[in-house]
């Protein structure tokens, strides 16, 4: 007699093959390996948006080097042995790593059948009203920095240290230089890579954590220290609320370049340690390392928060509602135009 369940047919017979899906509990099987690798890469929208970053950066590194090996060609012919190496390198190595990331995004983009627009840099409005209102907010706030500190007697704007056609040439080189300095910070931090880290895990986090690498990154600059490297941070969270706000990121390239040039080249003040050459103004500080910023300049004084934190307030005020990620493309990020933050 049969000691099975008699509801269960007699197993006398030859077995089926037992199925490669291992019974995990009541009618529940793990999934094949290749399931498992394939949701690892890739999810409801597409390929994640880590791995995507990361194939960004790939291909921003790679585009870069090449075209700094291609300066460094020309630099090493007869024409270019006529040339500062030490200043080209220093005026034309923003423009290359802003070349470098751009390439990359158009390549994802095509990938991803989407344009610079989304990812923050539209075409239309490009050097309009958005970008000059930057403008004047950064050299503004450096210069309303540096009179905090001239008040707690520590800065004095000096003398004018060029005269005569100098004053053309450096101020027409340094214009052009920070210009791309701030395409370059912009987009990097705040242009496809904040995009795609949003559609992954929502806006804020994403420029919680972009800000504190753009803070971080700076810990590298010979001069800088940990203050100026907070208050790095804390002015690239501000960046994301403009671009959060005004739907681009042509506001924050306007007051990225604005401040940096007003710093270096008007009043030749330390940025991280370094005073660059051609600078307007013979300005001193004096006084106390909280006070003056010390040798990191005044994005390392107490003042500096103080400014940070009125752009915050002023910006929230004057820009209501959500106009970034698009509507086109907010869906993934849970994101709606006219939503409040």
């Amino acid at each position: 007699m049969n000691d099975s369940d008699p509801n269960t047919a007699s197993t006398s017979g030859p077995q089926p093959a037992v199925s490669n899906s291992a019974v995990t509990g009541p009618g529940l099987t793990s999934p094949p390996a290749s399931s498992l690798i394939h949701r690892f890469f890739v999810g409801p929208n597409g390929i994640r948006a880590g791995w995507r970053f990361a194939i960004f950066l790939l291909l921003a590194t790679t585009f870069a080097f090449a075209v700094q090996l291609l300066l460094r060609f020309v630099l090493s012919g007869s024409a270019g042995k006529r040339i500062n190496p030490g200043l080209v390198g220093q005026l034309a190595g923003e423009p290359l790593l802003f070349l470098g990331v751009l390439l990359a995004a158009l390549v994802m983009g095509r990938f991803e059948r989407r344009t610079l627009t989304d990812y923050g840099l539209p075409g239309r409005g490009a050097f309009g009203a958005q970008f000059w209102r930057g403008v004047v907010w950064g050299f503004l706030a450096l210069t309303v920095l540096l009179l905090l500190i001239k008040l707690g007697h520590g800065f004095d704007f000096g003398t004018l240290a060029l005269s005569g056609t100098k004053i053309e040439l450096w101020a027409s080189l340094w214009a052009v230089s920070f210009l791309f300095v701030g395409f370059f910070e912009e987009f990097l931090f705040r242009g496809y890579a904040l995009f795609t880290l949003s559609t992954g895990m929502g806006f804020w986090p994403s420029a919680l954590l972009l800000s504190a690498a753009f803070g971080a990154v700076h810990l590298f600059n010979g001069g800088e220290d940990w203050a100026g490297a907070l208050a790095a941070g804390l002015i690239g969270l501000f960046f994301c609320l403009t671009l959060r706000r005004t739907g681009s990121l042509w506001f924050a390239v306007g007051l990225h370049a604005a401040w940096d040039y007003a710093e270096s080249f008007i009043y030749g003040v330390p940025d991280s340690g370094q005073i660059s050459p051609g600078h307007l103004l013979n300005a001193s500080f004096h006084g106390p390392t909280w006070l003056t910023g010390g040798s990191v300049g005044p994005e390392g004084s107490a003042f500096v928060f103080v400014i940070i934190a009125a752009l915050f307030i002023i910006f929230a005020v004057l820009y209501r509602g959500v106009r970034f990620p698009r509507a086109a493309v907010a869906g993934s990020a849970g994101l709606q135009p006219g939503m409040p933050t």
